[in-house]
C-alpha cells in the first residue's frame, strides 16, 4: 500500500485530477476537484470539495457534485470555477452528456456545503461555430468591472484558443470571441485562466502533448477584449504537475494550486486512492517580470535548503544533486529532470512519497512522485 501525505490533500479514497472551484469563502478556504469516488482511475466524473483554514491541512467534505442530470450522463462533471456573488457561492463546470456533448453548468450554494443545480441549466449549451469543436470545456469565471467573464479552452483549426464571454448575472452569458489563440499549439488548451498581476495580466493554461503535459504561462497584457502576451514563461516543470488553478485570497496574495499527479503513473497495488494536490504557491513577479511560484506561508516551515557542493542526496525515492550551474533530479521510476542555469539556491519540500523542489526562489520548479 502506498504511503499516505502528511501535508498535501489526498481524498480518502478514489481518483482525482484537476483542482476545480479554488476560493477563499467566508475566510475557509475551499479546494473541489475531479474525482472519481468508484475507483483509482479515471471514471464518472464527480466534484470532490476539501476546505482548510490554513491551505495546509485539510477536511474532506461530502461531494460537492454528482452527475445525477441528463446533460451529464457520459462523463459527468468536469472541471470549472467558483465565484462570490451576493453571499452566495456559484460553481460553474463543463457537463458532458451524450446528446448534447461538452456544455457549460451551474450549482449555487448558500453555504459552501450544499450546492443545488441551477434549474435551466446548461447555461451554455453550444459552442460557437467557426471558433470552436465539440472540446469545450473548463470554464474559468472572474468579475471584470461592473460585470463577470468566463473564459475557456478548446481547438479550432489545428489551433489551440481561449474563448471569452460575458455577463452581468451569471446565468445569462453573451460569447464575445476569442481572447487568445497559437498556432505553435496543436491541440485543445485545458484549464485556462486569466487573472493580473501587479500591473501586467496572465494567462496560463494546461498543455496536452505527446508524451508531456505542462502548465503554459504568458505575461502580457489585457485590454478587455483581447490578450496579447509579451513573454511566455514555464516556471515548473513538473513532471507531476499539470491543471494549475489561481484564485485570490482575502488579503490579496494570489494563490495557485495543481495536480499532483499524471496520466502515465500507476498507483501502487493496495492504494485507497490515486492523486494529489500541490502545495500551494502564492504567484508573483519579479522586478524583470518573471514568474515566481513560491510556497504559502504556512508551508515555509518544510522547506529544507540544499548545500550546492554536488552532494547526492535521497529523498523519499528521489536522488537530487545541486550545484552553483545545475540541479539534477532523478526519481526511482527513471524519471530525470535537470534544470541547469545559474543556481542561487535550491529548497525542498518533502512529503511521504514526493518532492517538490524550488530553485531560485520559486523561478525554476520541479513537483516529482519518487514513491
Amino acid at each position: 500500500m502506498d504511503k499516505r501525505f502528511q501535508y498535501h490533500f489526498e481524498p480518502g479514497k478514489g481518483w482525482m485530477n484537476d483542482p476545480n472551484g479554488l476560493i477563499q469563502y467566508r475566510g475557509i478556504y475551499h479546494a473541489f476537484f475531479q474525482y472519481n469516488p468508484y475507483d483509482i482511475k479515471w471514471g464518472p466524473m464527480h466534484w470532490g470539495h476539501a476546505t482548510s483554514s490554513d491551505l495546509l491541512h485539510w477536511q474532506e467534505q461530502e461531494i460537492a457534485l454528482s452527475p445525477t442530470e441528463d446533460y451529464e450522463d457520459e462523463g459527468g462533471c468536469f472541471s470549472g470555477s467558483a465565484i462570490e456573488k451576493d453571499g452566495k457561492l456559484y460553481l460553474f463546470y463543463t457537463s458532458v452528456s451524450h446528446a448534447l456533448g461538452q456544455t457549460q453548468s451551474l450549482a449555487i450554494s448558500e453555504d459552501g456545503v450544499t450546492f443545488t443545480k441551477y434549474e435551466h441549466n446548461p447555461i451554455i449549451r453550444n459552442f460557437p461555430v467557426g471558433d470552436a469543436t465539440k472540446d469545450f470545456r473548463d470554464p474559468k469565471v472572474f468579475a471584470y468591472g461592473n460585470e463577470y467573464r468566463m473564459i475557456l479552452g478548446t481547438i479550432y483549426g489545428g489551433c489551440g484558443r481561449v474563448l471569452q464571454y460575458r455577463s452581468k448575472d451569471l446565468t445569462q452569458w453573451d460569447y464575445m470571441g476569442v481572447l487568445y489563440e497559437s498556432s505553435d499549439y496543436h491541440d485543445v488548451i485545458e484549464c485556462p485562466d486569466l487573472f493580473p498581476l501587479q500591473d501586467k495580466w496572465v494567462l496560463l493554461y494546461s498543455r496536452i502533448e505527446p508524451g508531456d503535459r505542462h502548465v503554459q504561462f504568458l505575461i502580457g497584457d489585457f485590454d478587455g477584449e483581447r490578450f496579447v502576451p509579451s513573454s511566455a514563461q514555464l516556471p515548473e516543470m513538473g513532471p507531476q504537475f499539470y491543471a494549475s488553478q489561481t484564485f485570490l485570497s482575502e488579503d490579496n496574495r494570489r494563490i495557485l494550486i495543481s495536480w499532483f499527479y499524471d496520466w502515465i503513473r500507476q498507483p501502487v497495488p493496495g492504494s485507497p486512492s490515486a492523486g494529489a494536490l500541490t502545495i500551494p504557491r502564492e504567484v508573483s513577479l519579479d522586478e524583470t517580470e518573471d514568474l515566481c511560484l513560491y510556497p504559502v506561508d504556512s508551508a515555509k516551515q518544510f522547506l529544507e535548503e540544499l548545500p550546492l557542493d554536488s552532494s547526492v542526496h535521497q529523498k523519499v525515492g528521489v536522488q537530487l544533486c545541486a550545484s552553483p550551474d545545475c540541479v539534477q533530479m532523478i526519481s526511482q521510476h527513471a524519471t530525470s529532470q535537470c534544470y541547469q542555469g545559474p543556481v542561487e539556491k535550491v529548497e525542498i519540500l518533502t512529503d511521504a512519497k514526493a518532492v517538490e523542489v524550488f530553485i531560485n526562489n520559486g523561478h525554476h520548479n520541479y513537483s516529482i512522485w519518487g514513491h
